[in-house]
């Protein structure tokens, strides 16, 4: 392996850290907990290495939604080794994984949803992110009901996703597991109900 190729991976490796450094100090006291300053710390690097990296706050905030946004895209990639119907339910089943119900995770999203409430620009990225998801869960269930008009297949994912948003919630304020499984049954229903919609409606939100 070249030098150049080791200083490449290196570099990666550090601004990796000091962008897990900042999601850390985010999920733990929030935006007012993050400086440039205490991010360095957190990492363990110079102070000058993440102005290097980062030039601002505001740029550093924007990469750890960039970070989540990636994270939530692959949530919901598609893997061709499986059946369309299965690709979905697993993907419906990965927000309860047990590495996404952890209190340094939920509590970033509380942090980062709050912060998209109280600032446009942020507000803007988080819109993106949120649509992009969207997007993502729509075409899972396209592929697994393809009789299904996309338009239908967004509405489907978008109240999908209200209901894992809750499951996040119900995860961060103490974990009631059978609460959390049948959230997921009933975003299976929704994803997989027929064309006229009428599998569920007569029951309430969460219930099987």
């Amino acid at each position: 392996m070249g030098t150049s190729a080791v200083n490449s991976g290196e570099q990666s490796d550090r601004q990796s850290r000091i962008l897990e450094a900042a999601m850390d100090l985010l999920s733990r006291h929030g935006i007012s907990g993050v400086s440039m300053r205490s991010v360095a710390r957190e990492a363990g690097v110079a102070l000058g290495l993440v102005n290097y990296y980062y030039d601002d706050k505001a740029t550093l905030i924007r990469a750890a939604l960039g970070r989540v946004d990636e994270h939530d895209l692959r949530l919901v990639a598609p893997d061709p080794s499986l059946a369309p119907d299965e690709q979905l339910r697993r993907a419906l089943r990965r927000v309860a994984a047990a590495d996404l119900l952890t209190t340094r995770y939920l509590s970033l999203r509380l942090h980062l949803w709050a912060l998209a409430q109280a600032d446009e620009d942020y507000a803007q990225i988080n819109a993106a992110a949120f649509d992009r998801y969207i997007d993502g869960v729509a075409a899972l269930v396209s592929s697994a009901k393809p009789e299904l008009p996309w338009e239908v297949c967004r509405e489907r994912a978008s109240d999908i996703v209200v209901i894992q948003n809750g499951v996040w919630l119900t995860a961060l304020l103490g974990v009631d597991k059978a609460s959390i499984e049948r959230s997921i049954e009933r975003t299976e229903q929704i994803a997989f109900a027929p064309l006229d919609g009428t599998a569920g409606q007569d029951q309430e939100p969460g219930q099987p």
